[in-house]
């Protein structure tokens, strides 16, 4: 079962990244996924990835998510948000609308960039996932 997903496809290397940390056995994440993709869909200029914290604790544990979902919205220039959001299609789409200026990233969303951008068409989201 993949629990990493992106819409990356190998394409686009450079662009920004959302990432959903969740986790299989949420019934809240396994609602959301189909929006995530959604949203993912209708904004090319992000790279999106599904992080399962569980199957990646190697890659996640770090960030310890204890609401779901917990996202992060990151890229090369910095670090634009990390927490938790509330799990509506239209709030991710506003929110990546009005995003604020990047921040310096920590060395632990660094590290979840790279594991990322490694081997990103691993990962895509277009994927059916369970």
């Amino acid at each position: 079962m993949t629990n990493i997903a992106t819409n990356d496809q190998g394409q686009g290397a450079g662009r920004p990244w959302v990432v959903c940390l969740c986790a299989e056995w949420c019934g809240t994440c396994r609602d959301y996924r189909p929006l995530f993709r959604a949203v993912a869909a209708a904004h090319p200029q992000w790279r999106f990835a599904w992080v399962d914290i569980d199957d990646h604790a190697d890659i996640a544990d770090a960030f310890d998510v204890e609401t779901f979902p917990t996202l992060l919205m990151a890229g090369a220039d910095g670090t634009r948000f990390l927490g938790p959001l509330l799990p509506h299609a239209e709030t991710l789409a506003r929110m990546l609308g009005a995003l604020q200026a990047p921040k310096p990233s920590s060395r632990d969303v660094e590290q979840l960039l790279a594991a990322l951008e490694t081997t990103p068409a691993a990962f895509a989201l277009a994927l059916e996932l369970p």
